[in-house]
């Protein structure tokens, strides 16, 4: 991970303790802090790692765990090269735009209902 991509934040309920008095800065423990992470161009990444297979025609199928739409211009991609391009987007909700430039929907983890509405 890259210097910059992660810091911790307070909760809300630390903040408005902190604002109002209720605590000083020295009473803060780890509970009172949250750890935010920031990716920055992993679906760029992932988007340019499909491409590659599929114009090298390395793979018959791409599964891909997600359920972005960032990724419908890598997915028009790999069909357009013969590429069958399956997604598991764990439960989340598929935009309409993704979901008409895949060739299937499945799941990997069981506690995940596969729904096929757009």
């Amino acid at each position: 991970m890259a210097e910059g991509q992660a810091h911790y934040s307070l909760t809300e309920k630390t903040f408005k303790k902190l604002c109002n008095g209720t605590i000083k800065f020295e009473d803060l423990e780890e509970k009172d802090c949250i750890l935010q992470i920031e990716q920055k161009g992993v679906d760029m990444r992932i988007g340019l790692d499909i491409a590659s297979l599929a114009y090298k025609k390395q793979v018959d199928q791409i599964v891909l765990i997600s359920g972005d739409s960032d990724f419908v211009s890598a997915a028009k991609l790999a069909r357009r090269e013969g590429i069958d391009f399956i997604l598991d987007p764990l439960g989340a909700p598929v935009k309409p735009d993704l979901f008409e430039h895949i060739d299937g929907l499945r799941t990997c983890d069981s506690n995940f209902k596969i729904s096929d509405k757009k």
